[in-house]
């Protein structure tokens, strides 16, 4: 019985009329992340495991796909090194590398790495696969694309700003209704501050970050469970339930937050940033959350996550201020910001909604069908010169049947046929039918060009 071939859950493969939709909401990113001025890096699929450990918190760690080292990767390990307390420790020993868990944390080691030769502020974008060994469902994969921009190198609030039109930007060019929610540790570490819970900050906002998905009281059990008195649980169950415009948040936190001079320092960065998006014409769309969480350790500040309106699926975007990333790589005190669009999930809301443009297409624009060796070496100078005027075209390789050479053309979706025989080659008037429509012209090289353009 012959092997069955599959691939890893998580992963996917892409056709053509696939990677040309892919491309699409790629080009579209891009178009609008250069428009800010934002320039293009990469950096390696794996990176060394003491570059991603301990960056994303203890969920992170457990979801870092690690890479078995070259060999025998067993040398030095003893039974007694293989214990289920030991785990950690024999990872190490194993596995001295990793897959990217995302491009943050390697655009913080590349910037501390080539520190000499970039400008301050620094702003980049980088559009690059990234994996997590999750639970493979809809919407999250384990194999997926990041489509990052990031300023770093300045503390404006300014940068937020600008992240925000990006989003908005982005979205309005794909026809997406979104909703951009908004937040800051500051606020998060300042609620943490009211209920009494400072010291268990990261496991406040690890249960926050769940409220969309299991609800308050699920939240609220987590937070019982991992030594949240009744008293503190009590005391965060307002915040939870604000659902006021901006200006009556505003107000809410203005009075809850009295106590905590870090919290109050947080709305008022998150008063400038909507200040300056009106100032901006952003009045829609965006709006403030103060249970967004975004339960990455390394957030600092403003926090991001989009949600697509019309189609339920987890957040299209997020990200957040981180104030000193890089100095865990040895260059403290450089702030940056930054925001992520997840192009699968993208990818997946276009397709639902049926977003994606008719006439954006892979292959050919023209297709030259093949009489014979002459009516072939015709064709080659005229398919060229399309070629260099921005249009895509192909000669069919063989004089098959002309049946077989139009099918060909339905199938790929090829709008134009060119059909050049002994009175075209005469004439130099090409005969070009327009497989929409079945309609044939006679018309000049120059003249396709214009129509075809």
């Amino acid at each position: 019985m012959a092997e069955k071939f599959s691939i890893p859950k998580g992963t996917r493969d892409f056709n053509p009329q696939e990677m040309v939709r892919r491309n699409f909401i790629f080009n579209a990113i891009r178009r609008v992340f250069e428009s800010y001025g934002y320039v293009s890096i990469e950096t390696p699929a794996m990176e060394n495991l003491s570059t991603l450990m301990g960056k994303y918190g203890e969920e992170g760690d457990r979801l870092l796909f690690k890479i078995l080292n070259s060999g025998n990767y067993l040398t030095g390990i003893s039974k007694d090194d293989i214990t289920d307390d030991n785990l950690n420790a024999l990872t190490l020993k194993i596995a001295e590398k990793g897959l990217r868990y995302d491009l943050t944390v390697p655009f913080a080691r590349f910037i501390v790495q080539h520190r000499n030769e970039i400008t301050f502020p620094f702003k980049r974008y980088q559009m690059q696969p990234v994996w997590r060994a999750d639970k493979p469902q809809k919407g999250r994969y384990r194999e997926f694309y990041q489509c990052d921009v990031d300023v770093i190198g300045s503390d404006s609030l300014l940068n937020e700003v600008e992240l925000v039109q990006i989003i908005h930007d982005v979205f309005a060019s794909l026809n997406t209704a979104v909703t951009t929610r908004l937040n800051n540790r500051k606020i998060l570490a300042g609620i943490a501050e009211v209920i009494g819970m400072t010291d268990r900050f990261t496991d406040l906002t690890v249960a926050l970050d769940k409220l969309d998905k299991t609800g308050q009281e699920q939240v609220m059990a987590e937070l019982s469970s991992k030594g949240f008195s009744a008293g503190s649980v009590s005391k965060l169950k307002p915040f939870m339930n604000v659902t006021r415009n901006f200006e009556e948040k505003a107000s809410f936190l203005q009075e809850h937050l009295k106590i905590s001079p870090t919290g109050i320092q947080g709305l008022g960065e998150m008063m400038t940033i909507f200040d300056r998006l009106k100032a901006a014409g952003i009045n829609d769309g965006v709006e403030l959350d103060i249970t967004l969480a975004r339960g990455l350790n390394y957030y600092t500040g403003t926090i991001f996550e989009v949600k697509a309106e019309e189609v339920e699926i987890g957040s299209l975007c997020g990200g957040g201020r981180y104030d000193d990333l890089t100095g865990i790589f040895g260059l403290p005190g450089v702030s940056g910001v930054g925001i992520s669009f997840g192009a699968d999930r993208i990818y997946d809301v276009l397709l639902a909604l049926n977003r994606f443009p008719d006439d954006y297409q892979a292959g050919s624009r023209i297709l030259f069908v093949n009489f014979g060796e002459t009516e072939e070496k015709f064709c080659l100078p005229l398919a060229s010169k399309l070629r260099k005027s921005g249009i895509s075209a192909e000669i069919y390789p063989d004089a098959a049947k002309l049946k077989k050479q139009m099918k060909y053309a339905d199938d790929k979706k090829i709008p134009f046929v060119a059909l050049i025989g002994e009175n075209e080659m005469r004439s130099g008037l090409l005969t070009v039918k327009e497989m929409k429509t079945g309609e044939q012209r006679e018309l000049s090289v120059d003249q396709l060009i214009d129509e075809i353009i």
